[in-house]
């Protein structure tokens, strides 16, 4: 099966700046800081194998993270929002939650001997 080509990289001068502050400044995130690597090594013409020997990492990150920046640019660097697991409280259900544990027991009327970390499964 044929490789399909290496998206070609031409970041204008604004984006080769700032992919130059992310991928050599020392409060850079790591992740973003190989991300920019990546896309610096391929506007230099490199290929993915290169530049995947050059960096440590596995050739299909480095396809990823170049096509990534080829269709979006450099926001398309950043992570994408992750699906998980449904949220089983209201955010008002979490603000009365943490209100009644800032308070003193006596503050709420109910006896000391009632206050437990035993979450009711019910």
């Amino acid at each position: 099966m044929p490789m399909a080509a290496a998206s070609p990289i031409f970041p204008n001068a604004a984006e080769r700046k700032r992919l130059k502050t992310m991928a050599f400044g020392l409060k850079t995130e790591y992740r973003l800081r190989v991300r920019a690597q990546v896309v610096l090594h391929a506007a230099r013409g490199r290929s993915n194998a290169r530049i995947a020997r050059e960096t440590g990492l596995h050739i299909d990150t480095v396809r990823t993270w170049r096509g990534r920046f080829a269709h979006g640019g450099l926001s398309a660097l950043a992570d994408r929002k992750r699906s998980g697991r449904p949220a089983r409280f209201t955010p008002v259900q979490v603000a009365e939650a943490k209100a009644l544990a800032c308070q003193l027991p006596a503050e709420t009327g109910v006896p000391l001997a009632r206050w437990s970390l035993v979450i009711s499964r019910g």
